[in-house]
């Protein structure tokens, strides 16, 4: 297979952490746009992007990108790209899509020409009239901004987030991505101490633990282009292998705290399932309280922000007691705290050195870091 061209979704706010993560890659190309992080690559590097990438969405094939004013162009468009070098006869190709600040409004519209247009495309390929689609899946996806189109074919499946870890969450869980982001946001190593008092189900503490032993994320997981015939199956064992052979073996200091013993239970055995049992730790304990023997480390957090959780009064109540435990820290340690309250630093007590915008979901959030 030539040279191939990949997007790379992010939440809004984690584009220059996951283009580094793919310049580490040693893939060439590599730009960060507005939610979204653009690369080339081979195919050897399709399963090395899905299985390494810890704070990106997924892996999309970029098939092509064309004017699309009306819904002519779209179909023409759509029509003129190779599909049949990646989608076999039997091949499944559902469609799904988003338009923005463009004519061609309705997704649903869109999706039923994308459709049409790929199976005429690869009906005239395999001489066939009706396709049978009923091999492995080929998402295909479509993007409309303005008059542009962008077509891709999804080779992650579920989204990269889904790590096989989590079985299940408590209230508000936060997605492993963001998560993923956070730690390397706060340039975690592996070398100090990382806690996080408002743990939930665990999700910092364990990306935490699997970026300080640099396991990739994906080695416990599938994907949908492990099916792609195309694909030579040598160059998901290749990958895999490589990714291990690079991961690290050390002690570290991971904790997590929760005062909700459930979630703590949960937090131990999603920390089983990553296998980084070894290297965290979790306890019943109160953020409020919140204290740590050594002169130096760092607090990666995620505490309820009174949106979902709880109250808007209660979680004031929670940050002003949680600054008076941070206020008893010695000035070695350093916080990266997201939240999407508007009044955070007023009621923590202390403004931040400094501020990244960044979104939970839909959410607006602002990472604040003290340093």
């Amino acid at each position: 297979m030539s040279e191939l061209r990949f997007t790379i979704p992010t939440l809004f706010g984690l584009e220059g952490v996951c283009a580094d993560e793919v310049r580490r890659l040693e893939l060439p190309e590599v730009r960060a746009e507005n939610g979204r992080v653009q690369c080339v690559g081979s195919d050897k590097d399709l399963p090395r992007l899905n299985l390494n990438v810890r704070t990106g969405e997924r892996v999309l094939l970029t098939l092509g990108t064309f004017p699309a004013r009306d819904f002519d162009a779209l179909f023409e468009g759509v029509r003129a790209l190779p599909w049949e070098q990646f989608i076999p006869r039997d091949g499944q190709f559902p469609v799904k899509g988003h338009c923005l600040n463009s004519a061609l409004h309705s997704v649903p519209a869109c999706q039923s020409i994308v459709k049409k247009a790929v199976a005429a495309r690869l009906g005239s390929k395999y001489g066939l009239a009706k396709l049978p689609e009923r091999g492995a899946l080929h998402q295909v996806q479509f993007s409309i901004m303005g008059d542009e189109a962008a077509l891709f074919l999804d080779t992650s499946g579920p989204g990269l987030h889904k790590r096989g870890y989590r079985a299940q969450g408590v209230a508000a869980p936060l997605r492993e991505t963001l998560a993923a982001g956070l730690v390397l946001l706060s340039r975690y190593k592996g070398r100090d101490p990382l806690c996080d008092p408002f743990c939930g189900s665990g999700t910092i503490p364990i990306e935490a633990a699997l970026i300080a032993k640099n396991r990739a994320p994906g080695l416990n997981r599938s994907f949908s282009a492990q099916k792609w015939s195309w694909l030579d199956k040598r160059f998901w064992l290749d990958a895999a292998g490589e990714a291990m052979d690079k991961e690290f073996d050390g002690a570290y200091e991971i904790w997590g705290g929760d005062i909700d013993p459930e979630a703590v239970a949960l937090a131990w055995h999603n920390a089983q399932l990553a296998e980084v049992d070894d290297v965290v730790r979790f306890d019943v304990d109160d953020a409020t309280r919140f204290h740590w023997g050594g002169l130096y480390g760092r607090v990666v957090t995620n505490p309820p922000y009174g949106e979902r959780v709880m109250e808007r009064r209660e979680a004031e109540e929670l940050y002003r007691a949680f600054g008076k435990a941070w206020d008893k820290l010695p000035e070695g340690w350093k916080l990266y705290l997201l939240s999407s309250h508007t009044e955070f630093e007023r009621t923590f007590g202390k403004r931040a050195d400094k501020k990244r915008k960044l979104y939970n979901g839909m959410l607006k959030c602002d990472l604040f870091m003290y340093l």
